[in-house]
C-alpha cells in the first residue's frame, strides 16, 4: 500500500497537523475505555462526561444536547445559532460521530478491553467513531491556537443511532446545523483494511425501517384445524409471501428487501395459538421507493393474512432514508486522504443495505460518509458489524483522525 504523501508530490508542501505517537497512544487507551463502558442510545452518560471532560482540558467548551448525552463543540469563531448560511460568516464544517452502544454480549476471549457491561457492547464501531472524531478535534484545537486552522469546525457527537429514527433528528432540532455548511463522517468497515477508506458519490447506504407484525383468530385444538384460524400457518405463509409479492410489486433495481428477525406464537405443541408476532426490517435502495414502501408492505401482509383467515394489525416504524453523498464534499475526503497517504488509499466501495441516521443531516446540509478501513492488512477473518465477536484494528483511529483533519484544512483553504 502507498504511503505516499503530500509532501512527495511535486509543488506542494505538507499538510499541518501529524499526530504525535503520544497523542496516537492517548486516543487508543481512550477508545479501549469506551469499549470497557458501552452504553446505549440516549443512555450515554459516562461517555459524554468523558468526551467534555478531555476537550475542556484541551481548551474547547464543549455545549452538551438537551437530553443530556451527546454534545457540540466548535473550535474557530462560528456563525451565532439561527444563521445557517447566511450573512457575513462562513458556513462551518460539521465533523460528525455517532456515540452509543448495541445491545448485545461482548463475544470477544482473550481481549482485555471487553465490554465490563452485561449484554452491552461496541459491535458497531462507534467508539472508534468517536475517539477520531476527539483526536481530529484535539489536533484542530492546536492548529487554531497555532493561527493555522483556516476555517471554523464543529465537532458533533450524536447520540443514539441505533434507537429508530436515529438521535440525528433531536440533535438538528437542538441547533447541531445551525451555521453548518456542510458535514462529513465515517463508519467503520471491516472489509476494508486498516490505512484506507471507501469512498462512493451517491447512495451509499439503505433506508431502513421497523416492522412488527400481529395476528389473531380463534384458536384450538390441533386435531381440528378446519374449525379454527390456524395462526402458525398464517404466520408462516406471512413471513414467506410477503417478501416475495413485495419482489413482484416494486422495480428490482429498488432494492427493496424485508427480512424477518423474530416470529413467535404457541405455547404447546396440540394447540393452535390465538395470536403470532413477526419483526423484521424493510431496507430499500432507493429514495422514491422507500416513500412507498410502506404502503405496499401494509397491502401484502392484509393480503396473506385475510387469505388465511387472520386478523393482521401492523406496527411500521419509519427509520431513516438513505445515506446520499454528494458528489463534491466526497471528492473533498478523496483529496484529504490523497493528501495524507496517496491516492492507493482511497478505494470504491458499494451502496450497503445498513441504515445510518447520518441520511436526516443531509436532508439539510451536504456531506458524505467514507468508510473507514478497520481491517487488519493480511488478515482473512470474516467479521462483520452488529456482532459480538466484531472488533477494530486501532490503526484505524490515527488513519480517521487524519483524514478529518486534512479535510477540515483543504476545505478551509479552499473557500
Amino acid at each position: 500500500m502507498s504511503r505516499e504523501s503530500e509532501a512527495d508530490l511535486p509543488g506542494e508542501a505538507p499538510l499541518p497537523g501529524e499526530l504525535s505517537e503520544a497523542l496516537c497512544a492517548e486516543l487508543i487507551a481512550f477508545r479501549r475505555d469506551l469499549h470497557m463502558h458501552p452504553e446505549l442510545g440516549n443512555q450515554e452518560f459516562r461517555t459524554t462526561a468523558a468526551i467534555r471532560a478531555r476537550l475542556e482540558a484541551a481548551g474547547l467548551e464543549p455545549r452538551v444536547l438537551p437530553g443530556g448525552t451527546g454534545l457540540i463543540c466548535d473550535i474557530g469563531t462560528t456563525p451565532a445559532r439561527g444563521s445557517a448560511q447566511s450573512g457575513a460568516a462562513r458556513p462551518v464544517l460539521a465533523i460528525r460521530a455517532d456515540i452509543d452502544a448495541l445491545p448485545i454480549p461482548d463475544a470477544k476471549a482473550g481481549i482485555s478491553y471487553r465490554s465490563t457491561v452485561p449484554d452491552r457492547a461496541h459491535a458497531c464501531g462507534h467508539d472508534v467513531h468517536t475517539t477520531t472524531v476527539l483526536g481530529t478535534g484535539l489536533v484542530l484545537a492546536e492548529l487554531h491556537r497555532e493561527g493555522r486552522l483556516p476555517a471554523p469546525v464543529r465537532l458533533l457527537f450524536q447520540p443514539a443511532e441505533e434507537v429508530l429514527p436515529g438521535g440525528a433528528a433531536d440533535a438538528i432540532v437542538a441547533g447541531a446545523l445551525d451555521g453548518v455548511g456542510r458535514i462529513i463522517a465515517v463508519h467503520c468497515d471491516p472489509r476494508v483494511d486498516a490505512g484506507r477508506i471507501g469512498l462512493r458519490p451517491g447512495p451509499i447506504t439503505s433506508a431502513c425501517d421497523r416492522l412488527e407484525v400481529f395476528l389473531d383468530g380463534p384458536g384450538g385444538h390441533t386435531a381440528r384445524p378446519h374449525l379454527t384460524t390456524d395462526l402458525v400457518t398464517a404466520v408462516a405463509r406471512v413471513a414467506a409471501d410477503v417478501p416475495a409479492l413485495l419482489a413482484r410489486r416494486i422495480d428490482a433495481r429498488a432494492g427493496l428487501a424485508l427480512t424477518w428477525g423474530r416470529i413467535e406464537s404457541g405455547h404447546a405443541c396440540n394447540v393452535i395459538p390465538m395470536h403470532a408476532e413477526l419483526a423484521g426490517t424493510v431496507r430499500c435502495l432507493d429514495l422514491d421507493a422507500w416513500r412507498d414502501a410502506p404502503d405496499l408492505v401494509h397491502a401484502a401482509i392484509d393480503e396473506v393474512a385475510t387469505l388465511h383467515g387472520a386478523k393482521s394489525e401492523i406496527n411500521y416504524v419509519r427509520g431513516v432514508p438513505p445515506v446520499v453523498n454528494d458528489p463534491a464534499v466526497t471528492e473533498l475526503l478523496r483529496d484529504a486522504m490523497t493528501a495524507r497517504r496517496g491516492p492507493f488509499a482511497v478505494e470504491d466501495t458499494e451502496q450497503s443495505l445498513g441504515g445510518e441516521d447520518f441520511s436526516w443531516y443531509l436532508e439539510h446540509v451536504p456531506g458524505a460518509m467514507a468508510r473507514l478501513g478497520v481491517r487488519t492488512p493480511g488478515s482473512h477473518a470474516r467479521l462483520d458489524l452488529h456482532r459480538g465477536d466484531f472488533d477494530a484494528d486501532e490503526a484505524a483511529i490515527k488513519v480517521g483522525v487524519e483524514l478529518f483533519t486534512a479535510a477540515a484544512l483543504l476545505d478551509g483553504n479552499r473557500a
